[in-house]
């Protein structure tokens, strides 16, 4: 972690910050609101003290309570050697928004549609949200962990897959099913 970077981010973002700046190896780690994401990208892209120009990636994370959207930023090696993970952390559940970026990175267009499409995140000004690898009336968002699976022959045998739309019970709600055995001689 480079910790000039650190103290630099610490002292610029302060109290935008949700703890400090973290890091491990060859990268620094900083978590912030959703409402401080224009801002805070902004500075990080444009200030010459930072000038993360590159968005090597951006992704959705379900930890099972909020959504988060983190990215990867990468400077050029007389600004910082190490890579920058932004972690935007509590996006509700019920209605996951965050601030597009594609105002800082035409390129983050694509990773906020895969995130929308897997995770439902909504990126707010993307001018084209719409599902990339789902189809188009496909109501369910695939990466989260409510999601249930189709059933398998495992559990339910002879009953037939559920179609991946169908909200289910969860296995362990379910009594169990009296099967008969054959005995093998």
């Amino acid at each position: 972690m480079d910790t000039r970077l650190a103290r630099r981010l610490e002292a610029r973002f302060g109290a935008r910050l949700l703890g400090p700046a973290r890091g491990h190896l060859d990268e620094t780690e900083i978590r912030i609101g959703p409402g401080d994401v224009a801002e805070v990208l902004r500075a990080l892209h444009d200030e010459p003290e930072f000038g993360f120009r590159v968005l090597a990636d951006l992704a959705g994370v379900d930890t099972g309570e909020v959504m988060q959207v983190v990215y990867h930023l990468w400077a050029e090696p007389t600004v910082t050697r190490d890579w920058l993970r932004v972690i935007v952390d509590g996006l509700s559940r019920d209605d996951p928004r965050c601030p597009s970026v594609t105002f800082l990175w035409k390129g983050a267009e694509w990773p906020e549609r895969e995130a929308y499409d897997m995770f439902g995140i909504v990126f707010e000004g993307n001018r084209d949200l719409r599902r990339i690898y789902m189809p188009p009336d496909y109501t369910s968002f695939p990466l989260r962990k409510d999601f249930y699976l189709a059933d398998d022959a495992a559990r339910s045998a002879a009953e037939g897959v559920r179609h991946l739309e169908q909200m289910a019970t969860p296995p362990e709600a379910t009594p169990p099913v009296a099967t008969r055995r054959s005995k093998v001689r």
